[in-house]
């Protein structure tokens, strides 16, 4: 094959659309037992199953939740002087200990604290907190408040679990439900599987190419044996959309139909929650997943707005984690929920809050130590008007890394950081 047969070939195969990561625009990204099909001529086998391997599910509230009307610190009165038209009345708080409280629409997650799979990490944040959402969440996603690292922290999870692998990590490990990877996932190495919609999972012909449908055949090595030696982006191409052909109809065999008819309280985050437990029941082989929900930059008319979220985050953790125990999966899964920063203390003009520092994180399982963590930042002591940060977020990344994933949190973060105790030994 010449080369400019080569490229030819890739251009036509890039304007034919694989929508397997739904215009993430890159090639090489699968999901499923797809690395045996290339391995050589022995017969491919079955993935076994492996029912004790732990999963990690990242749940990102992007915005920057107010997590002063998300934990409630009821009792003190300098929380209904500074939020005197948003604050939540004492006698609608959902009590927890300590003067502390959820709000009124969070049901789900006083269930789940009630159940004994809810821990909530208090006052959350880094040094020199940035109040830009996409300064924030790069800090979030690296893993680094200076921002000298370009990779991401789960990202470099897995190039660590895979250093001296010749084959590299499989990007079937990491699945993002989003449009794009995100930043916290791709390390130097490791680049994750991302889509939004299962029923995309598919490789259509572009209307202005009628070549491309013949190929995808030739790509697929339908006529002859894979090229060797001279042609490497033809193996390349080859390969990365043999991969995403076999893993996209095992995602879709995962997923199932999402009806509207089924859609729960929790929306669009419980339909993407569903997704995940789908793919989990599946055996599929992904250790980490990661969702968004978003809608939490609340500047104006907060109260309404606000009271929709904790109803539908309260709804979606609480259907996702009884379905997990439903299945006995739950002790394989560990849910960690975070957002780019918190929210100022006083209310704006608006009757909103605008950007701010420190703020609750989640988790959820049976293998968490539930209840609160660490203590909730002071009202009187603030930091430029804000909520102060008492635990560094890396702290918690140490944690998971540590005592869930079972690596050593330096090798991913860079320094050592004190792990919490939020979760269970055994």
């Amino acid at each position: 094959m010449s080369h400019e047969t080569l490229f030819t070939t890739r251009r036509d195969f890039v304007n034919g659309s694989l929508t397997l990561l739904s215009a993430a625009g890159t090639l090489p990204l699968f999901l499923g037992n797809t690395a045996d099909v290339l391995a050589g001529p022995e017969p491919q086998q079955a993935r076994r199953k492996n029912n004790s391997e732990r999963i990690l599910v990242v749940v990102q509230l992007a915005g920057g939740n107010d997590g002063l009307n998300t934990v409630i610190p009821y009792e003190r009165d300098a929380y209904y002087k500074a939020r005197r038209q948003i604050a939540v009345a004492k006698k609608d708080v959902l009590k927890l200990v300590d003067g502390l409280g959820l709000h009124p629409s969070a049901t789900g997650l006083k269930d789940l604290h009630d159940d004994g799979h809810m821990a909530i990490v208090q006052g959350v944040g880094y040094p020199n907190h940035n109040r830009s959402h996409f300064t924030s969440m790069d800090i979030w996603h690296t893993g680094d408040p200076t921002l000298k690292t370009q990779s991401g922290w789960i990202g470099r999870y897995f190039d660590a679990c895979c250093k001296g692998n010749d084959s590299g990590p499989e990007p079937s490990q990491g699945v993002a439900l989003m449009r794009e990877a995100p930043a916290a996932m791709q390390g130097e190495d490791f680049y994750p599987l991302a889509f939004s919609d299962p029923n995309a999972l598919t490789w259509r012909a572009g209307k202005r190419n009628p070549r491309a449908a013949e190929v995808f055949k030739k790509l697929n090595n339908i006529d002859g044996e894979i090229p060797s030696g001279e042609n490497e982006l033809a193996q390349f191409l080859q390969r990365a959309v043999l991969k995403a052909q076999v893993g996209a109809a095992e995602i879709r065999s995962a997923a199932g139909e999402m009806s509207a008819a089924r859609r729960g309280g929790g929306g669009a985050l419980e339909r993407s929650l569903r997704l995940v437990y789908r793919m989990i029941a599946a055996d599929m082989p992904t250790r980490i997943y990661y969702v968004s929900m978003g809608g939490f930059d609340t500047h104006a008319g907060q109260v309404g707005r606000h009271r929709q979220l904790m109803q539908q985050f309260g709804s979606a953790m609480k259907s996702f984690v009884g379905r997990l125990k439903a299945d006995k999966l739950l002790d394989r899964v560990l849910i960690m929920c975070f957002s780019e920063f918190g929210r100022r203390v006083v209310q704006n003009a608006s009757g909103g809050t605008d950007h701010g520092e420190a703020g609750p994180m989640f988790m959820f399982g049976s293998k968490i130590v539930p209840g609160l963590h660490q203590r909730h930042p002071s009202l009187e002591k603030l930091h430029r008007g804000d909520l102060a940060y008492g635990c560094d977020f890396r702290r918690v990344y140490a944690t998971v890394l540590r005592d869930w994933l079972k690596i050593k949190p330096q090798k991913v973060l860079g320094k050592n950081f004190t792990p919490l105790r939020l979760i269970r030994k055994g």
